[in-house]
């Protein structure tokens, strides 16, 4: 958290604001993120022209022209609009300010999040090169991910969280779109069928557009850029709904423990 949902509506809310602003300066006002921001990023973005803003997997990517400001919300970072009046607080790492008095502000209580330069292409950075098929790209489909998982004998739901297979997937879209499919996520990735690929690829597309017309979901500190919080959290079918009916069965909704992240579903309708 934040997935590809809340990076996405956040760059929704940032492109009218930042495309085509020139950059007066960035403030740093802490380097220890999860990596060290660059000390002279501040020079080196002043004057820049922002050219596009876009995103892969869950990094927002600011094309600068020179180069490509790589920005990830971490674990609990958002990236929203502020101006000179408004107070800084002790999570309010960096600010990128703009010619116009706009700031785009980023908030990181845990700091887990990443400010980071790339001259040239952005894709070509270690943390972007290996990242799989956009999921609603034409490359992601049941094929794709049928080939994906022929050799993994790991539970298809810690197949989803890694960004080589499908980009911008995390633990709580794995396991929506694993119930929405009707797949246990304990199940070896390479039992599934090419049906149940296919049917997977589906519902993973499906979850992500609910959830992007819901704003994504705001469960601790997410919001988006205009400071409102998403409301897919009011949909989740078995995420943080241990104890609970199923929406479908009746059946009490388990909670299990993979790759240290809570794993939710229901005993009836996934199987294996």
């Amino acid at each position: 958290m934040p997935e590809l949902p809340e990076v996405e509506t956040t760059r929704r809310g940032l492109e009218p604001l930042l495309v085509g602003q020139r950059i007066r300066t960035a403030v740093i006002r802490n380097r220890a993120l999860r990596r060290p921001v660059p000390r002279q990023l501040a020079r080196i973005v002043a004057g820049a022209t922002i050219r596009a803003l876009t995103r892969r997997g869950k990094y927002l990517l600011v094309d600068c022209g020179s180069g490509t400001l790589i920005l990830h919300l971490g674990m609990s970072g958002r990236l929203w609009v502020a101006d000179g009046a408004t107070p800084v607080t002790a999570h309010d790492h960096f600010d990128l300010v703009l010619e116009n008095g706009t700031v785009v502000r980023l908030r990181d209580p845990r700091r887990f999040g990443l400010v980071l330069w790339q001259p040239g292409d952005p894709l070509a950075h270690g943390l972007l090169a290996r990242i799989g098929p956009e999921p609603f790209a034409p490359e992601f489909g049941g094929a794709a991910l049928y080939a994906a998982t022929r050799n993994r004998s790991a539970a298809i739901k810690q197949v989803l969280m890694d960004s080589r297979v499908v980009a911008g997937l995390g633990n709580i879209y794995a396991n929506e779109a694993l119930f929405r499919a009707g797949i246990h996520p304990r199940t070896a990735a390479r039992r599934l069928s090419r049906a149940r690929c296919a049917l997977l690829a589906e519902k993973i597309r499906e979850t992500l557009e609910l959830a992007l017309e819901a704003g994504g979901s705001t469960l601790r500190d997410y919001v988006a850029s205009d400071g409102q919080a998403g409301y897919f959290q009011h949909q989740f079918l078995v995420y943080d709904r241990a104890g609970e009916p199923c929406y479908r069965c009746g059946s009490a909704i388990k909670e299990a423990t993979q790759g240290q992240r809570s794993t939710f579903y229901c005993p009836s309708c996934q199987r294996r």
